[in-house]
């Protein structure tokens, strides 16, 4: 079960690596209005949130009391590095705390914010709350980029192509 997730994962994580890669230095830091998020803001609170979900999930409250979740809303990031090496650090977390699960823990019960969560559970509401987040990045990425922008999923009007390849690529035994 635990390969699902970390496959699942990775796929939106590689969503907003390459989304990254497209953005300048001061593109990360854009924000529409001052109620909207720039991508900065937005890894920020992914990562925070992974850092405070996943260290020692199995046996602490994933709300940590060292987490200030309304902090994370304001960006305090000087460089793209900077953003991007806290990305990391919460993905590191995350895979981490994935590789620990296994049939006998998967449906024990861990907290957030003391409600009471399966491991499976915890992992599923994580997994609908990152990818959100990273279709905002992406989101976000694509109106700065306009034309420039190389799509990371199946290109416009070659939905055709995209499926003849996979069927081509994937036969039914």
């Amino acid at each position: 079960m635990k390969d699902v997730f970390i496959k699942r994962f990775e796929y939106y994580k590689t969503l907003g690596d390459k989304s990254f890669l497209q953005l300048s230095e001061d593109q990360i830091f854009w924000q529409f209005n001052e109620e909207s998020n720039s991508v900065a803001v937005i890894v920020k609170h992914i990562a925070g949130n992974m850092l405070s979900r996943w260290t020692d999930f199995l046996t602490t409250d994933g709300e940590k009391p060292g987490r200030k979740r309304d902090e994370e809303f304001v960006n305090t990031f000087s460089t793209k590095d900077e953003v991007l090496q806290y990305w990391e650090a919460g993905w590191k977390c995350l895979f981490d705390a994935l590789n620990q699960i296994n049939d006998e823990n998967l449906h024990s019960i861990i907290y957030i914010r003391n409600e009471a969560h399966t491991v499976l559970d915890a992992v599923l509401r994580q997994l609908a709350h990152y990818p959100y987040h990273i279709g905002q990045i992406v989101y976000i990425a694509k109106m700065m980029k306009d034309q420039d922008w190389k799509t990371l999923s199946i290109a416009r009007n070659r939905s055709e192509d995209f499926n003849l390849e996979m069927k081509n690529n994937f036969r039914l035994p």
